[in-house]
């Protein structure tokens, strides 16, 4: 627990102490809709927790945006028993260390971790999943513009498709994925 508490307070110092000017999208405002809630918390149990866990939300919680548990049991229920359980991660922590460089950081607190004076955590997720680009030179052949470095790859590169990055160091779309651009604001933004 001192780990991951010591990770979360740490790494946006490190971000902001690298010096380098962070533009960060406004995040649309989400009302309290019940069908995007839901498609991201399917999103996210597809895409994000073979990696990353929300270890501080248990599975019955999805039944507070309209989700019976029958439906939590069939459809997002793959990485524990029972609907009371804690939302794990899928991989194990020492596997992901080798995979990664690092262990992935729980999702449960990086919102508020990531909150600043240049937006809040909501728009600083909302715009590095949207700044992921190719780069041949990094590990994962993946890198964002908002994380320099990342070790993360982009998990969600098959909806929104493959970006490079330009002379003009902006992003370019060379690839399209499975996802329009707005489509995949909109799965990015219900996450």
């Amino acid at each position: 627990m001192k780990k991951l508490l010591t990770a979360l307070l740490v790494a946006p110092a490190i971000a902001l102490a690298s010096g380098a000017a962070l533009h960060l999208d406004k995040a649309p405002e989400v009302q309290r809709d019940n069908a995007a809630l839901q498609s991201g918390a399917r999103t996210f149990v597809n895409y994000c927790m073979n990696c990353h866990g929300l270890s501080f939300v248990r599975y019955n919680r999805l039944t507070e945006i309209g989700l019976s548990e029958q439906q939590i049991k069939d459809h997002l229920l793959f990485t524990a028993d029972k609907v009371g359980e804690k939302m794990r991660v899928a991989a194990r922590p020492a596997e992901q260390k080798i995979w990664f460089g690092a262990t992935p950081p729980d999702l449960s607190l990086v919102a508020r971790a990531r909150a600043s004076e240049d937006g809040s955590g909501a728009d600083w997720l909302y715009t590095y999943l949207r700044s992921f680009y190719r780069d041949e030179k990094r590990p994962t052949g993946w890198n964002n513009l908002v994380f320099e470095n990342v070790g993360m790859p982009h998990a969600l590169w098959q909806l929104q498709g493959i970006q490079v990055l330009n002379s003009d160091h902006h992003l370019e779309l060379a690839t399209p994925g499975t996802q329009t651009p707005a489509e995949y604001d909109k799965t990015v933004a219900d996450l």
